[in-house]
């Protein structure tokens, strides 16, 4: 496997001089829309927008660091989180990005044009399963090609996400909403916890083992 590829750490994308030929691009992707290629400098805007850092930090669930995040906001046809870091003009979505892909580049810096199109483009993966997952920690960088296989390895894990009955999108949207009804009734960690693990649990299917 080859390295990973580069990335631009948040404080330093700073324009080169003198102007390199093409602007660094990345593909924002939800569930099956067109890819749109957003600068990596548009990128840096939001991830040192404290506004913006905010609106995303208010929408996933943080645990203790070796548990998965849930992403409570709004949830792509793919399962993941989708949070809008802004309002663009131009094509639909555009501003739209994966919750997973601005949580790992807020924790690791902007990473130089990701993409999931070509087999050796890099992706940030999930190393949970977990698709609604937005803990860093659980995220890592790896090829588009290599994602797929560790879907096909681990899909047929009774025990694991990928089996959820309900599907990645209806995994996540489960689970965020028995947290919110925690939230609402104002119950201690402890309490959301059994929320999440019951939710966990009643998506799973019936397995004589």
């Amino acid at each position: 496997m080859t390295g990973p590829p580069d990335q631009l750490p948040l404080e330093s994308l700073a324009p080169r001089s003198p102007a390199p030929a093409r602007t660094p691009e990345q593909l924002s992707l939800l569930g099956h829309p067109t890819p749109i290629r957003l600068p990596a400098e548009l990128w840096l805007t939001w991830l040192t927008d404290q506004t913006v850092i905010a609106r995303f930090e208010a929408k996933h669930y943080i645990r203790s660091p070796t548990r998965c995040w849930p992403w409570l906001g709004a949830v792509s046809s793919t399962g993941h989180g989708s949070f809008r870091a802004a309002s663009l003009p131009g094509p639909s979505r555009r501003g739209t990005v994966p919750a997973h892909l601005f949580a790992y580049q807020l924790a690791h810096g902007v990473i130089n044009r990701p993409g999931w199109s070509a087999a050796e483009d890099p992706v940030v993966c999930h190393t949970c399963d977990f698709h609604g997952c937005t803990n860093p920690a659980h995220l890592r960088l790896g090829t588009a090609a290599e994602n797929r296989a560790e879907w096909r390895l681990r899909r047929h894990n009774p025990h694991g996400p990928l089996a959820d009955v309900r599907g990645a999108a209806g995994r996540t949207r489960a689970i965020a909403q028995a947290i919110r009804a925690g939230l609402q009734a104002d119950e201690p960690p402890d309490l959301i916890e059994k929320r999440i693990r019951a939710t966990e649990a009643a998506g799973l299917p019936l397995t004589l083992w």
